[in-house]
């Protein structure tokens, strides 16, 4: 039944297993502990946009423990929001534990750095932890079966583990891990080499659709996110925060704002500093008794807001700068031959420029965060995804130290990124130490919408040369946008590493030629990740511009992705200059494998058909793209009548490598498909006089279900390292759309949302 690891495959160096005290399991966990309690260690692990520094780490940050009742806590240190993160972890541990399901209990883990990383972004809970979490259900284990075979005098090979209980061979004795709890924190770790391992033929729960473990309390409304907090006395805050970045307050009316009933305080918060960070907006915040009364007082603040070097920032002339810009030679970050010559000497050349506006997240519940500050302490309740950052940014605004801060992380009701940015954290913090009291700060949805964090808005250009045959011999391309960056250093104006690793410098087509370039482009609003991040206006472009080759050459699109992919390979970008991040992954335990790409594509056309013939007005649009270390591609179908667009059906194929729980990978595709086809169809975030124009769904909008096409999402098998789930799904979106409708229209969009161009 157990057979040894290969620990050659692990996409991280694992540290060593062992007991952890009862004291530490409560500091991280809020909670006592019994019977054995084992710890594991992982070196830290980043952003998906910072893959440079020392990511050594030699803390514990993944607990097991077996109490004396049987109850085994597996202790989830990643937030939940939707994702089935808390269900996918136990899955792992309680396979290789040999537990019985239905002793599982699921433990939150408090914000702490002994953890690692955190931060439930960039894909990566299941594929950074998979492997350790593996090993820390094997180690109880053995502890557990070398505690019974000390017991009956027998040798470890005489005993076995299944559904909570140890089993003697000979005798079919058994003794339930919570009898064994007290003796089995007593045997010593074994070494992590010596372990053994579940052939994935004997998997109970491992890939296995399992229901997550929450949702008997979501649809009973037994849960709390972040909106749901209440505390003894607690108030409510609403903040006016400047419309413009840099803007400062110059006067507001504090009277008129106590005057209205409920209202307890008015209070101005502290100077927002250069660069803007993760620290509050500058404004004004009311404080009452209840969010109506905080909300109606806000509206009679007044508020005279200061000049900002950002006043005249206007979205559309911007991107007017970056189209021109685009369109000229660029800063190389890739290059291979002489792809300025080979477009010269080709018998035939495409170009086209694409753009994309700015985006935010709009997630159905907007940041809140309750807090209490006392006796130099504070306490967090935050639907946030970052609870360390939370927990540093709350301490640094406080002067206190972390240790100080303890951060409740509750449900999040949607994330996409924004709530890894822990300012309405701070803000609660600071409005707690100011009234003495509990304060909950709420976000309005307008709120929301005009002073998030935004995806960056995004000018593209692609040329390329065809030879006689219609093969592509020279490739250019070049993309320009505001960098997330800047909000970290208020002076970067052009695009990172890191960013342009995200489904740019990674471009994984077989041309002789090619030169990957950039352009400057300053910034002028909060710049932040959003779901599938620097990849949404990437794979557009890229999927977009090779159905246009497709076109030019009178070929099937699905041939012209073939030829571009080439033959079977592993593409490595460092070999033509570029600094590849590749996730903050390693190249060798997840490289960028062509076979797996065109495979993605092969099935997804097959199982939706989107190569057979359609009604007319109607066309199947096809991309392909890989991103976060899986392979994503989609098929869509489209009609077009009387200058209004439908999607008729959505495809997705997916290689994720090993997966965890099928039904979360399927529900993240669909999910990430929704949010992808909300973005293509209607997003479009306007900024006039430095200002963000939108205000609510109303003129943001999403999705509606009267909109949402048919969807169906097929898993690739595979026995490769776990990829990412929850952003891969969204960047080949826009472009299976958008060639869709080219095929059903003849009408080809470069400038999304499609709104501008169909009804939709």
């Amino acid at each position: 039944m157990h057979n040894p690891i290969d620990q050659t495959s692990s996409n991280t160096q694992t540290k060593h297993a062992k007991p952890v005290s009862r004291r530490d399991f409560l500091k991280l966990t809020g909670l006592s502990a019994s019977g054995l309690v084992l710890g594991s260690m992982l070196p830290i692990s980043l952003p998906a946009w910072a893959h440079t520094g020392d990511h050594s780490n030699n803390a514990l940050n993944l607990f097991v423990s077996v109490e004396h009742n049987g109850q085994i806590n597996i202790v989830c240190h990643r937030s939940e929001m939707g994702q089935g993160i808390r269900t996918g972890i136990p899955q792992i541990v309680a396979d290789e534990l040999c537990a019985a399901w239905e002793d599982v209990n699921v433990v939150q883990g408090l914000a702490n750095e002994e953890y690692g990383s955190q931060n439930t972004d960039g894909s990566r809970s299941i594929r950074r932890f998979y492997t350790t979490m593996r090993e820390m259900g094997a180690m109880a284990r053995t502890m557990l079966e070398q505690a019974a075979a000390d017991k009956w005098g027998v040798p470890l090979a005489a005993v076995y583990a299944k559904d909570s209980f140890v089993i003697n061979k000979e005798s079919g004795k058994k003794i339930s891990f919570g009898s064994l709890a007290d003796a089995a924190a007593k045997v010593s770790p074994p070494a992590t080499d010596s372990l053994t391992f579940k052939s994935k033929k004997d998997f109970k729960y491992i890939g296995k659709s399992m229901q997550i473990v929450d949702l008997p309390n979501i649809v009973t409304g037994n849960t709390v996110f972040g909106q749901d907090v209440k505390l003894e006395g607690m108030l409510y805050a609403s903040i006016e925060r400047n419309p413009v970045v840099g803007s400062k307050v110059e006067g507001f009316d504090k009277k008129a704002a106590m005057s209205t009933t409920g209202v307890v305080d008015v209070y101005q918060m502290p100077e927002q500093p250069v660069p803007v960070l993760f620290n509050p907006m500058n404004g004004v915040a009311v404080i009452a008794n209840n969010t109506w009364a905080a909300l109606q007082g806000r509206k009679a603040l007044a508020v005279k807001w200061g000049k900002s070097e950002h006043d005249s920032h206007d979205s559309a002339a911007y991107l007017g700068e970056l189209n021109e810009r685009i369109v000229t030679k660029g800063k190389a970050i890739r290059s291979a031959g002489d792809a300025y010559k080979a477009l010269e000497n080709a018998s035939k050349t495409v170009a086209a420029t694409y753009t994309m506006p700015y985006l935010v997240h709009a997630p159905m519940e907007p940041p809140a965060a309750t807090a209490v500050v006392k006796d130099g302490k504070c306490e967090v309740w935050a639907c946030t995804q970052t609870p360390q950052s939370t927990q540093q940014n709350v301490a640094g605004a406080l002067g206190i130290e972390k240790d100080n801060v303890t951060v409740h992380v509750t449900l999040l009701g949607g994330g996409f990124g924004r709530k890894s940015k822990p300012d309405f954290s701070v803000e609660a913090a600071l409005l707690a130490k100011h009234t003495g009291k509990p304060v909950k700060v709420v976000w309005s949805r307008e709120d929301d919408i005009r002073q998030g964090y935004y995806h960056a808005i995004s000018s593209q250009h692609f040329a390329a040369g065809m030879n006689e045959n219609n093969s592509v011999d020279a490739w250019i391309q070049r993309t320009a946008f505001p960098s997330i960056s800047w909000t970290f250093t208020g002076t970067t104006d052009e695009p990172s590493d890191g960013e342009l690793s995200l489904g740019f410098g990674d471009v994984p087509f077989a041309v002789n030629n090619m030169s990957c370039e950039t352009h400057k482009a300053p910034a002028h609003i909060r710049i932040g990740w959003v779901r599938s991040v620097s990849n949404i206006q990437h794979a557009f472009a890229q999927g977009s511009f090779v159905d246009e080759l497709a076109d030019a050459a009178n070929m099937p699109p699905q041939k012209m992705w073939h030829q571009l992919i080439g033959a079977d390979r592993k593409v490595d970008p460092t070999k033509e200059g570029f600094k590849y991040g590749n996730y903050g992954e390693p190249l060798d335990n997840f490289p960028i494998d062509t076979k797996r790409l065109k495979h993605v594509l092969d099935d997804v056309v097959a199982k939706s058909g989107a190569d057979k013939p359609t009604a007319k007005g109607e066309a199947w649009g096809i991309s392909a793209h890989r991103s976060f270390v899986s392979y994503v591609a989609v098929a869509t179908k489209v009609r077009v009548k009387d200058g209004k667009v439908s999607v008729l059906e959505m495809h997705s194929s997916i290689d994720a490598g090993t997966v965890v729980n099928p039904d979360r990978v399927r529900s993240q595709q669909e999910g990430s498909m929704i949010f992808g086809l909300s973005l293509a169809l209607m997003g479009e975030i306007t900024v006039k006089d430095g200002a963000v124009v939108q205000s609510n769904y109303s003129d943001y909008q999403v999705l509606r279900m009267s909109q949402s096409p048919k969807i169906e999402t097929y898993i690739v098998a595979s026995d490769d390292l776990p990829g990412g789930v929850g952003e891969p799904g969204t960047p080949p979106v826009a472009a299976s759309l958008a060639n869709a409708i080219f095929r059903a229209s003849g009408k080809r969009i470069r400038d999304l949302p499609v709104n501008k161009h169909f009804k939709v």
